[in-house]
């Protein structure tokens, strides 16, 4: 388990992913809580937010374990459910390594 949560964690997703309407293609470590994030392709809809538990997110989609070793204020990105991930710091002054590609 690498995420810095136990996997009964409460998370930030979309209605539409935990239906498997969207792939999870955008996650982020938050910075200040260290809450994850893990949204779709679309602008999110403040009606469409709902709150699951991390094992939830992990059970719908195991990839997104590879960016779970992600430090707060970090994010990742992929262009389809099948791509590999890109991870990023959220300020790119950050004192952490540039741009890392996660390669399934």
């Amino acid at each position: 388990w690498k995420f810095d949560q136990v996997p009964s964690c409460g998370v930030i997703t979309l209605t539409q992913i935990v239906e498997k309407e969207q792939e999870i293609l955008y996650v982020s470590h938050d910075e200040d809580d260290h809450g994850w994030q893990f949204l779709g392709n679309s602008v999110p809809k403040q009606k469409d937010v709902t709150v699951v538990s991390l094992q939830q997110i992990v059970d719908l989609d195991p990839s997104v374990q590879k960016v779970g070793d992600m430090p707060p204020g970090w994010f990742a990105y992929r262009s389809s459910g099948t791509s590999s991930w890109n991870k990023s710091p959220t300020n790119p002054d950050s004192d952490e390594n540039s741009n890392t590609n996660t390669h399934e």
